[in-house]
Protein backbone atom coordinates (compact mmCIF):
# COMPACT_ATOMS: atom_id res chain seq x y z
CA UNK A 1 0.00 0.00 0.00
CA UNK A 2 3.17 2.48 -0.43
CA UNK A 3 4.26 4.19 -3.32
CA UNK A 4 8.06 5.04 -2.67
CA UNK A 5 7.59 5.19 1.44
CA UNK A 6 4.26 7.28 0.86
CA UNK A 7 0.83 5.91 1.70
CA UNK A 8 -1.15 5.34 -2.33
CA UNK A 9 -3.82 7.62 -1.91
CA UNK A 10 -5.29 6.09 -5.41
CA UNK A 11 -5.41 3.33 -7.00
CA UNK A 12 -6.55 2.97 -10.64
CA UNK A 13 -6.60 -0.27 -11.87
CA UNK A 14 -7.40 -1.47 -15.15
CA UNK A 15 -10.69 0.71 -15.94
CA UNK A 16 -12.16 1.26 -18.92
CA UNK A 17 -15.06 3.28 -20.28
CA UNK A 18 -17.11 2.93 -23.06
CA UNK A 19 -19.63 5.48 -25.01
CA UNK A 20 -20.03 5.38 -28.65
CA UNK A 21 -16.75 3.94 -28.69
CA UNK A 22 -13.82 3.21 -26.18
CA UNK A 23 -13.03 5.96 -24.48
CA UNK A 24 -10.54 4.74 -22.13
CA UNK A 25 -8.94 1.35 -21.90
CA UNK A 26 -7.39 -1.22 -19.31
CA UNK A 27 -5.94 2.12 -17.67
CA UNK A 28 -4.21 1.63 -14.19
CA UNK A 29 -2.22 3.94 -12.06
CA UNK A 30 -1.33 5.22 -9.02
CA UNK A 31 -1.06 7.62 -6.79
CA UNK A 32 0.72 8.62 -3.47
CA UNK A 33 -0.73 11.17 -0.82
CA UNK A 34 0.75 14.95 -1.16
CA UNK A 35 1.88 14.10 -4.58
CA UNK A 36 1.32 16.03 -8.27
CA UNK A 37 0.03 13.49 -11.30
CA UNK A 38 0.30 15.06 -14.53
CA UNK A 39 -2.44 13.94 -17.69
CA UNK A 40 -0.93 14.95 -20.56
CA UNK A 41 -1.77 14.25 -24.52
CA UNK A 42 -3.88 15.19 -27.57
CA UNK A 43 -7.33 16.21 -27.76
CA UNK A 44 -9.42 13.32 -27.26
CA UNK A 45 -6.98 11.15 -25.72
CA UNK A 46 -9.78 10.69 -22.73
CA UNK A 47 -8.18 12.96 -19.84
CA UNK A 48 -11.07 14.60 -18.90
CA UNK A 49 -13.10 10.99 -18.90
CA UNK A 50 -10.37 9.87 -16.89
CA UNK A 51 -11.00 12.73 -14.27
CA UNK A 52 -14.95 11.90 -14.39
CA UNK A 53 -14.66 8.21 -13.65
CA UNK A 54 -12.13 9.19 -10.59
CA UNK A 55 -15.02 10.84 -9.02
CA UNK A 56 -17.91 8.94 -10.82
CA UNK A 57 -19.71 11.57 -12.66
CA UNK A 58 -18.90 8.69 -15.12
CA UNK A 59 -19.94 4.88 -14.38
CA UNK A 60 -16.82 2.79 -15.54
CA UNK A 61 -17.49 -0.22 -17.56
CA UNK A 62 -14.60 -2.54 -16.21
CA UNK A 63 -11.88 -1.94 -13.63
CA UNK A 64 -11.92 -0.90 -10.48
CA UNK A 65 -10.84 3.00 -8.58
CA UNK A 66 -9.48 2.95 -4.92
CA UNK A 67 -9.69 5.74 -2.55
CA UNK A 68 -7.13 4.56 0.56
CA UNK A 69 -7.99 1.04 -0.38
CA UNK A 70 -11.48 1.15 -0.57
CA UNK A 71 -13.51 1.08 -3.51
CA UNK A 72 -15.23 4.32 -4.91
CA UNK A 73 -18.55 2.91 -5.27
CA UNK A 74 -18.90 1.88 -1.84
CA UNK A 75 -18.54 5.80 -0.85
CA UNK A 76 -21.88 8.12 -0.81
CA UNK A 77 -21.09 10.30 -3.74
CA UNK A 78 -21.34 13.20 -1.53
CA UNK A 79 -18.58 12.23 0.61
CA UNK A 80 -16.56 11.00 -2.55
CA UNK A 81 -16.89 14.08 -4.08
CA UNK A 82 -15.67 16.06 -1.32
CA UNK A 83 -12.58 13.99 -0.74
CA UNK A 84 -11.97 14.03 -4.37
CA UNK A 85 -12.60 17.36 -5.84
CA UNK A 86 -12.70 18.40 -9.19
CA UNK A 87 -12.01 21.85 -11.00
CA UNK A 88 -13.52 21.90 -14.27
CA UNK A 89 -12.14 23.68 -17.50
CA UNK A 90 -14.99 26.19 -17.06
CA UNK A 91 -15.46 27.59 -13.77
CA UNK A 92 -18.77 25.68 -12.43
CA UNK A 93 -20.55 28.56 -10.46
CA UNK A 94 -24.03 29.63 -9.55
CA UNK A 95 -24.84 33.28 -10.43
CA UNK A 96 -24.86 34.41 -6.90
CA UNK A 97 -21.89 35.66 -4.44
CA UNK A 98 -18.47 34.51 -3.70
CA UNK A 99 -19.55 33.35 -0.22
CA UNK A 100 -22.84 31.86 -1.44
CA UNK A 101 -20.66 29.54 -3.99
CA UNK A 102 -17.71 28.81 -1.31
CA UNK A 103 -20.46 27.53 0.88
CA UNK A 104 -22.08 25.37 -1.43
CA UNK A 105 -20.03 22.04 -0.73
CA UNK A 106 -20.20 22.19 3.42
CA UNK A 107 -24.32 23.39 3.62
CA UNK A 108 -24.51 20.32 1.27
CA UNK A 109 -23.02 18.75 4.54
CA UNK A 110 -25.41 20.55 6.69
CA UNK A 111 -22.22 22.96 8.13
CA UNK A 112 -21.97 26.86 7.89
CA UNK A 113 -19.03 28.97 7.04
CA UNK A 114 -18.78 32.39 8.46
CA UNK A 115 -17.11 35.38 6.87
CA UNK A 116 -14.12 35.09 8.33
CA UNK A 117 -13.58 31.12 7.15
CA UNK A 118 -14.61 32.45 3.84
CA UNK A 119 -12.75 35.23 4.01
CA UNK A 120 -9.38 32.71 4.97
CA UNK A 121 -10.06 30.59 2.03
CA UNK A 122 -10.09 33.31 -0.67
CA UNK A 123 -7.22 34.85 1.00
CA UNK A 124 -5.58 31.09 -0.30
CA UNK A 125 -6.74 31.52 -3.85
CA UNK A 126 -5.04 35.22 -3.90
CA UNK A 127 -8.78 37.24 -3.56
CA UNK A 128 -8.95 39.78 -1.15
CA UNK A 129 -11.78 39.62 1.73
CA UNK A 130 -14.04 42.00 -0.08
CA UNK A 131 -14.76 39.40 -2.83
CA UNK A 132 -17.11 37.65 -0.46
CA UNK A 133 -20.35 39.57 -1.21
CA UNK A 134 -19.41 40.28 -4.92
CA UNK A 135 -21.54 38.82 -7.39
CA UNK A 136 -19.60 36.15 -9.81
CA UNK A 137 -21.08 37.46 -12.72
CA UNK A 138 -18.67 40.48 -11.98
CA UNK A 139 -15.44 38.86 -12.04
CA UNK A 140 -12.90 38.21 -14.65
CA UNK A 141 -12.38 34.50 -15.55
CA UNK A 142 -8.98 34.06 -13.92
CA UNK A 143 -11.01 35.59 -11.20
CA UNK A 144 -13.68 32.98 -11.11
CA UNK A 145 -11.09 30.39 -11.61
CA UNK A 146 -9.98 30.79 -7.89
CA UNK A 147 -13.63 31.26 -6.90
CA UNK A 148 -13.84 27.50 -7.84
CA UNK A 149 -11.09 26.21 -6.56
CA UNK A 150 -11.95 28.00 -3.36
CA UNK A 151 -15.08 26.41 -3.49
CA UNK A 152 -13.59 22.55 -3.65
CA UNK A 153 -11.22 23.87 -1.07
CA UNK A 154 -13.98 24.48 1.23
CA UNK A 155 -14.43 21.17 1.43
CA UNK A 156 -10.93 20.18 2.94
CA UNK A 157 -10.76 17.50 -0.17
CA UNK A 158 -7.65 14.69 -0.29
CA UNK A 159 -7.46 15.17 -3.56
CA UNK A 160 -7.46 17.85 -6.21
CA UNK A 161 -8.61 16.92 -9.88
CA UNK A 162 -7.87 19.80 -11.89
CA UNK A 163 -9.30 19.72 -15.68
CA UNK A 164 -6.79 22.18 -18.05
CA UNK A 165 -7.75 24.51 -15.58
CA UNK A 166 -5.95 27.46 -17.16
CA UNK A 167 -7.03 26.73 -21.05
CA UNK A 168 -9.37 29.85 -21.34
CA UNK A 169 -7.06 32.16 -19.60
CA UNK A 170 -4.40 34.61 -20.75
CA UNK A 171 -1.02 33.98 -21.05
CA UNK A 172 -0.74 36.10 -17.48
CA UNK A 173 -3.62 34.48 -15.97
CA UNK A 174 -2.18 31.40 -16.85
CA UNK A 175 1.15 32.00 -14.83
CA UNK A 176 -1.14 33.10 -11.90
CA UNK A 177 -3.42 29.92 -11.38
CA UNK A 178 -0.29 27.66 -12.27
CA UNK A 179 1.71 29.47 -9.61
CA UNK A 180 -1.31 29.58 -7.10
CA UNK A 181 -1.72 25.23 -7.85
CA UNK A 182 1.85 25.21 -6.86
CA UNK A 183 1.57 27.78 -3.75
CA UNK A 184 -1.39 25.22 -2.80
CA UNK A 185 0.12 22.27 -3.30
CA UNK A 186 2.90 23.32 -0.82
CA UNK A 187 1.47 24.57 1.94
CA UNK A 188 -1.94 21.93 2.12
CA UNK A 189 0.18 18.81 0.69
CA UNK A 190 -3.05 17.99 -1.25
CA UNK A 191 -2.60 15.11 -3.36
CA UNK A 192 -3.42 16.31 -7.25
CA UNK A 193 -4.12 15.22 -11.32
CA UNK A 194 -3.25 17.94 -13.71
CA UNK A 195 -5.40 17.56 -17.12
CA UNK A 196 -2.89 19.23 -19.82
CA UNK A 197 -2.64 19.23 -23.46
CA UNK A 198 0.27 21.99 -23.16
CA UNK A 199 3.86 20.54 -22.97
CA UNK A 200 5.53 23.67 -21.82
CA UNK A 201 3.29 23.60 -18.83
CA UNK A 202 3.36 20.32 -18.09
CA UNK A 203 7.11 21.12 -18.18
CA UNK A 204 6.83 24.05 -15.79
CA UNK A 205 5.20 21.61 -12.86
CA UNK A 206 8.20 19.12 -13.86
CA UNK A 207 6.03 16.22 -12.01
CA UNK A 208 5.58 12.38 -12.57
CA UNK A 209 3.61 12.82 -16.12
CA UNK A 210 0.94 10.11 -17.66
CA UNK A 211 0.97 10.63 -21.62
CA UNK A 212 -2.31 8.91 -22.66
CA UNK A 213 -3.25 8.74 -26.12
CA UNK A 214 -6.73 6.97 -27.66
CA UNK A 215 -7.83 6.38 -24.10
CA UNK A 216 -4.56 3.89 -23.51
CA UNK A 217 -1.26 4.62 -21.42
CA UNK A 218 1.30 5.67 -23.89
CA UNK A 219 4.16 6.25 -21.34
CA UNK A 220 4.41 7.45 -17.43
CA UNK A 221 7.60 9.12 -16.09
CA UNK A 222 9.39 12.49 -15.63
CA UNK A 223 8.15 14.46 -18.39
CA UNK A 224 11.88 16.02 -19.37
CA UNK A 225 12.75 12.78 -19.12
CA UNK A 226 10.42 11.28 -21.21
CA UNK A 227 10.81 14.10 -23.94
CA UNK A 228 14.08 13.23 -24.24
CA UNK A 229 13.52 9.43 -24.86
CA UNK A 230 13.53 8.52 -28.39
CA UNK A 231 12.05 4.62 -27.80
CA UNK A 232 8.89 4.83 -28.54
CA UNK A 233 7.68 6.10 -32.18
CA UNK A 234 4.62 7.12 -30.93
CA UNK A 235 5.42 9.51 -28.58
CA UNK A 236 7.82 11.23 -30.38
CA UNK A 237 5.02 11.40 -32.66
CA UNK A 238 3.37 13.28 -29.43
CA UNK A 239 6.21 15.36 -28.27
CA UNK A 240 6.64 16.88 -32.33
CA UNK A 241 3.11 17.69 -32.79
CA UNK A 242 2.25 14.63 -35.25
CA UNK A 243 0.22 12.76 -33.67
CA UNK A 244 -3.75 12.58 -34.40
CA UNK A 245 -6.35 10.86 -31.93
CA UNK A 246 -9.20 8.98 -32.47
CA UNK A 247 -11.13 11.99 -32.27
CA UNK A 248 -9.48 14.09 -34.87
CA UNK A 249 -9.43 10.86 -37.22
CA UNK A 250 -13.46 10.92 -36.68
CA UNK A 251 -13.10 7.20 -35.73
Amino acid sequence: MFIGGCLKMLTVANISLVKEKHILKNVSFELACGEILVLLGPSGAGKTSLLRCLNRLDSLDSGNVFLDGTDTRAFPITELRRRIGLIFQAPALIPDTVKKNVCVGPRLAGKNISDEVCQSLLSRVGLESEYCGRNVETLSLGERQRVALAQVLANEPDILLLDEPTSALDPTAILVVETLIQSLHNKLNTAMVLVTHNLEQAKRFNARTLVLADGEVLAEGNICKLMESNANPKLIQFFEGRMESNELKGS
